[in-house]
């Protein structure tokens, strides 16, 4: 039997971080952009009954959700399954969040920020921008003023894990180090690294995580997440192949069409040049009256 459990399924995230506010309070604190003197001071959990969810994707669930002192809203999700619809329902449940807190007879300035925080464990996440960047924020913008971020109402924070490599970061050391126990604890962890088991957040949080701390039914219950999310990758991954064969086939008729097309032109301006009648080179090549004319 394993030594730890990854912590990156539902099951576990939830037990480190869901159960335990100064755990998700360090883990917020270190991984968002907040300003400056305005760290977490202390988190109350909220049920997530305000945030639509979408049953069909059960691997973009809501794991945390959860206020701090200063009443501003934090969304935390573990992702496995990168698809297109999960920044649109990332934003979506961002701003919901934000809208919902007004109530009859509030002032819009009393609208509390609201942050996203998506950990994505899925390497394909944001590959199009083929950066390899394990960071990607998004703020409000002034569009003729881009660099005039606005950091606050609704910030939507992702990291990609698998992109994450572990870096010299003294300023930030517990960035680096939430980053090091959600990318290198897994099944396979023997030891962990010395700088997690000597932090006391990180140490408490590898204790969570022991097998030992598991119920047979727990553990079931997290074998059968890593065998669903393994079925939908692989089903994502079918549809992205059928996709690709399907226009690839069109693809090689459109190209076939094109090669007809200008084949028969050139003859029909060679049989032009030879002054053959217009309707016999019509027949011939299949161009309408109007195409020959205009060679």
């Amino acid at each position: 039997m394993p030594k730890y459990l990854d912590p990156k399924a539902d099951l576990t995230f939830k037990k480190v971080f869901g159960q335990h506010k100064h755990l998700v309070m360090s883990l917020l604190n270190a991984l968002l952009p907040l300003p400056d003197g305005m760290e977490i001071k202390s988190v109350e959990y909220l049920t997530p009954e305000n945030i639509p969810d979408n049953p069909g994707k059960k691997y973009s669930i809501v794991d945390v959700y959860c206020t701090d002192n200063l009443n501003r809203n934090f969304i935390v999700e573990m992702q496995s399954v990168w698809n297109t619809e999960f920044f649109q329902r990332t934003l979506f449940n961002a701003t919901s969040v934000f809208s919902k807190q007004l109530k009859k007879g509030m002032s819009f300035g009393d609208l509390k920020d609201v942050y996203a925080l998506s950990l994505v464990n899925d390497e394909k996440a944001f590959s199009n921008y083929d950066s390899g960047e394990y960071i990607q924020e998004y703020y409000l913008i002034n569009k003729k003023h881009p660099g005039e971020d606005i950091r606050t109402d609704i910030s939507m924070v992702f990291i990609v894990l698998p992109n994450f490599k572990p870096q010299n970061r003294a300023v930030k050391k517990m960035h680096n180090l939430w980053l090091k126990f959600l990318t290198e604890i897994d099944e396979n962890t023997i030891d962990a690294d010395p700088e997690l088991v000597q932090n006391s957040d990180t140490h408490e949080a590898l204790d969570l995580l022991r097998t030992s701390a598991f119920t047979d039914e727990e553990m079931l219950a997290y074998d059968k997440y890593w065998l669903d999310v393994s079925t939908e990758k692989s089903a994502l991954e079918r549809e992205r192949k059928d996709g690709y064969a399907e226009g690839h086939a069109e693809g090689r008729a459109e190209g076939r069409a094109e090669g007809e097309q200008s084949k028969a032109i050139a003859i029909a301006r060679n049989l032009k040049v030879a002054g053959l009648d217009v309707n016999f080179i019509a027949q011939s090549t299949g161009l309408s009256i109007d195409e020959i004319s205009n060679l």
